[in-house]
């Protein structure tokens, strides 16, 4: 007699578990509690009669029967999206569905778009802006563009190019130079406020003031202090009306500094480590609209002339 067959809920969350390795990052892709996630597992493991995984303090690991349960569930669910997905072809031609960080939406997409769509007419853009990087099984998103480490671990179900490098540098309005004199040296930075984006506060290579001051070798300023905000464009946007400096992405900061609302009175600026990335599903890599937005893309960040934009634009700022 044939065991029963399980429920098809227990198997997929089986198979993203199985996948990433992670209880944690298998119940975020399917948006449900690590807790009913194991407990999914474990009633798939009682109705099959056999152990899946290995449960270690801080990870799991597939066991030989989960090792051997795996590919063929991975595969059959990879053909179930495929087969949803070619139903949904014609109807969905003309949508293509971006996932960004609000702050890059904001201060470099959305300025930019417009000549996506003047290029692209028969393809209507949507973006869908959030620090929670979109699951493209669940979420319905075409293609992202997220901030990640460069030495990010690799996921075979996506692809992944690196679009630009993502640095920081101290910025603020001219007019607030002229208020407080030359900024001679980065001492300076004692006597004005300081803005604070804590939008990606605590990630890998995301650095902040004091990091920032380390580099330049400057003590004694109390970087507690000044306005706080947990989105990038609003800390810009603070910026731009003079409310004090602030320690920017360079890439969010570029349009502000190519227009002069801002300028970048140091040179000194520090690498994080991370990257804007376009991503998509390995799987939806070959669609004309994915090849379209990535082939935008790329040229848009190739066609950004850094020296021209940003260096030149605060002649007044010294070495430091």
């Amino acid at each position: 007699m044939h065991k029963m067959m399980p429920q098809l809920n227990a198997l997929r969350a089986f198979e993203a578990a199985a996948r990433h390795l992670s209880l944690t990052k298998a119940a975020q892709e399917l948006h449900v509690t690590a807790g009913a996630l194991s407990h999914q597992i474990r009633a798939l493991e009682e109705l099959l009669g056999l152990k899946l995984f290995e449960r270690r303090v801080r990870s799991i690991a597939l066991t030989r029967a989960g090792t051997q349960l795996y590919p063929g569930l991975h595969t059959g669910f990879i053909h179930i999206r495929d087969a949803v997905d070619a139903l949904n072809v014609v109807g969905d031609e003309r949508v293509l569905v971006i996932s960004t960080p609000p702050g890059f939406t904001a201060k470099w997409l959305a300025p930019r778009l417009y000549r996506f769509s003047s290029a692209h007419p028969e393809i209507d853009a949507r973006v869908s802006s959030s620090l929670v990087n979109a699951n493209f099984v669940t979420d319905g998103v075409d293609v992202a563009v997220r901030n990640l480490p460069v030495d990010a671990a690799t996921d075979p179900e996506l692809v992944i190019e690196k679009l630009i490098d993502v640095s920081f540098v101290p910025v603020c309005n001219p007019r607030l130079i002229e208020a407080h004199g030359p900024f001679r040296s980065p001492e300076a930075l004692k006597d004005v406020p300081l803005i604070h984006d804590d939008s990606l506060a605590g990630r890998a290579g995301m650095p902040g003031w004091a990091d920032w001051l380390e580099a330049a070798g400057v003590d004694g300023i109390d970087v507690s202090r000044g306005l706080r905000f947990n989105s990038a464009d609003h800390a810009l946007d603070a910026t731009v009306e003079g409310a004090g400096v602030l320690l920017a992405h360079d890439v969010l900061a570029y349009d502000d500094l190519r227009t002069g609302r801002l300028v970048a009175p140091f040179k000194l600026t520090l690498r994080s480590g991370r990257a804007y990335c376009f991503v998509c599903a390995r799987r939806r890599q070959d669609h004309p609209k994915v090849r379209a937005f990535r082939d935008w893309i790329k040229l848009e960040v190739a066609a950004l002339d850094w020296d021209k934009d940003l260096i030149r634009r605060a002649p007044s700022r010294s070495p430091g």
